[in-house]
């Protein structure tokens, strides 16, 4: 058996307002997710149901967990592989679908990765399109969110860069 790890957050609901849940309007949909010695996260429902724009919603936070894995995975993956990532961003996506009972569940997530790697010390056959795909498929399998989820996750990276000057 591997090692265990557990990870705690206080969720605590803060839009009750002066009628609680009274009627479906009448409350904020307004929360707080609190992880032990980090700073608080403000959460709501998604605007779509009735959620507050400026907050985060399960749903937002879902996405970025899968791109957060996927990133840090990829860069531990690529330094054991001698490929210098000076750059990494992710515009990943998601689709959910919901019924017309209300439930619902995502169908697709799309990370969008675009890397960015050294043009100095890096082997050129270490920053092809296929070695950088290679390592977001492992990526993908080493992944702890990635492989908890039911949902398909698919990578369509784009092709990478390459720095040509000092990264700042």
């Amino acid at each position: 058996m591997g090692i265990l790890h557990t990870y705690t957050a206080d969720v605590t609901w803060t839009g009750a307002g002066e009628t609680g849940t009274s009627s479906y309007r009448a409350y904020s949909r307004d929360h707080e997710i609190r992880f032990d010695g980090k700073p608080a996260v403000l959460g709501s429902a998604d605007p779509a149901f009735r959620g507050d724009p400026h907050r985060h919603s399960p749903e937002d936070l879902f996405v970025a967990a899968l791109s957060q894995c996927h990133m840090l995975w990829f860069l531990h993956l690529a330094a054991e592989a001698g490929v210098v990532v000076v750059g990494y961003s992710d515009a990943a996506t998601a689709t959910m679908r919901v019924e017309a009972h209300g439930a619902g569940q995502f169908t697709e997530v799309v990370l969008h990765p675009v890397v960015t790697v050294s043009g100095t010390g890096t082997a050129v056959d270490a920053t092809s399109d296929g070695h950088l795909m290679a390592l977001h498929h492992r990526a993908h399998e080493y992944c702890f969110i990635s492989r908890s989820v039911s949902v398909p996750v698919r990578i369509d990276p784009a092709p990478v860069r390459v720095a040509t000057g000092p990264v700042s």
